[in-house]
């Protein structure tokens, strides 16, 4: 049924249990699955009275979202490896997680994307929203929510 599962992760332990219930599912369904992490761009200073300055350089701010996507990348295919299930991983920097989720199972061929939510209701699900919700509406590939 499904051969090619994307499973975006943050690092979170949300996030760590679902990793762990994808390798079960793919390894019993017999898919392969691609770890994908959404590196956050560099936040914009905002400049006037008052404004706190953040001595980190964009260069900075790259490299140590990049070894933190590695990190938690490493950690997923790791899981992947000692249940013999086959793995790869990509990460991207984008502005907009769901985007950059969509848009990997797209470039991927993935069929299915396996995903964690942190299960925000009412209003806080309605004002903070949700990276999972965002893929809901706007994914053309089936969704699995792993709560």
């Amino acid at each position: 049924m499904f051969k090619h599962v994307l499973v975006p992760t943050d690092g979170s332990p949300l996030s760590d249990t679902a990793v762990t219930r994808s390798i079960a599912f793919a390894r019993e369904v017999g898919a392969r699955i691609t770890f994908f992490y959404s590196q956050p761009d560099f936040p914009m200073p905002i400049y006037g009275e008052g404004a706190l300055i953040d001595p980190t350089t964009p260069e900075q701010f790259a490299r140590s979202a990049q070894q933190e996507a590695q990190r938690i990348l490493e950690r997923a295919k790791a899981a992947a490896d000692a249940e013999g299930v086959p793995a790869d991983t990509d990460t991207q920097v984008s502005e907009v997680p769901y985007e950059s989720i969509i848009s990997a199972a797209d470039r991927h061929g993935c069929d299915l994307i396996f995903m964690a939510s942190h299960g925000r209701r009412g209003i806080a699900g309605l004002l903070l929203g949700s990276e999972t919700q965002k893929v809901l509406t706007h994914s053309k590939t089936p969704v699995l929510v792993y709560r």
